[in-house]
């Protein structure tokens, strides 16, 4: 294979992981991808003796790396705040995530008349996510657990689960659609059953 076209191939492949990274939602997958495309771009630009830009792309990866620090080391401020099914905050959030909600549930049909435990996940004070579920003693069955596209890396799953066990609540259990939503109940410690999945706090 010429070398020339192996060259130019990691240019190419460089700059378009850079313009992908700025189509995704999340902050930290951005960066990521972002830093993995920068320095593959420093690379073909070291290659082609293109300084200036080799000097660019390493600086926007020590950037991107240490905001990747920050978000490691800092953590996230999460609150769990109780909400009454009928606020229209709760409406409000619901209808302004509808369409997003129905892509990583499709087919879901949320009877939120049911819910009669209900929170609004927040981040310094940003709404994050919803848990919505119907109880039934120490045991609530899940309407809704969904989280905003800026925050699903796991983090705030595993802040809710924490908090509900300290509500007092002992099982949860899902019967809702799993297609996009199975790695993050087996992530959750959720165990597959017949119709759905289960979780001991």
């Amino acid at each position: 294979m010429n070398t020339s076209f192996i060259i130019e191939g990691i240019g190419y492949l460089g700059s378009a992981l850079v313009l992908v990274s700025f189509l995704m939602a999340s902050v930290k997958k951005l960066r990521i991808v972002n830093t993995i495309g920068s320095f593959i771009f420093m690379v073909y630009a070291l290659i082609i003796h293109s300084y200036p830009t080799a000097i660019m792309n390493a600086a926007l990866v020590i950037i991107n790396l240490r905001f990747l620090w920050r978000m490691r080391s800092d953590g996230k401020e999460y609150e769990l705040v109780p909400v009454d099914r009928s606020e229209s905050f709760l409406r409000y959030f619901l209808q302004r995530y509808a369409a997003d909600i129905q892509e990583c549930f499709p087919q879901l049909a949320l009877e939120t008349d049911r819910a009669d435990c209900s929170y609004i996940i927040t981040c310094q004070g940003k709404p994050a996510g919803v848990f919505l579920g119907e109880k039934n003693g120490s045991e609530v069955d899940i309407l809704l657990d969904y989280s905003t596209p800026e925050f699903r890396d796991f983090s705030l799953g595993t802040f809710l689960m924490d908090k509900l066990k300290e509500t007092g609540i002992r099982k949860l259990s899902y019967k809702g659609p799993d297609k996009n939503h199975q790695e993050y109940l087996e992530k959750m410690g959720f165990t597959k059953i017949p119709d759905g999945y289960e979780k001991e706090l």
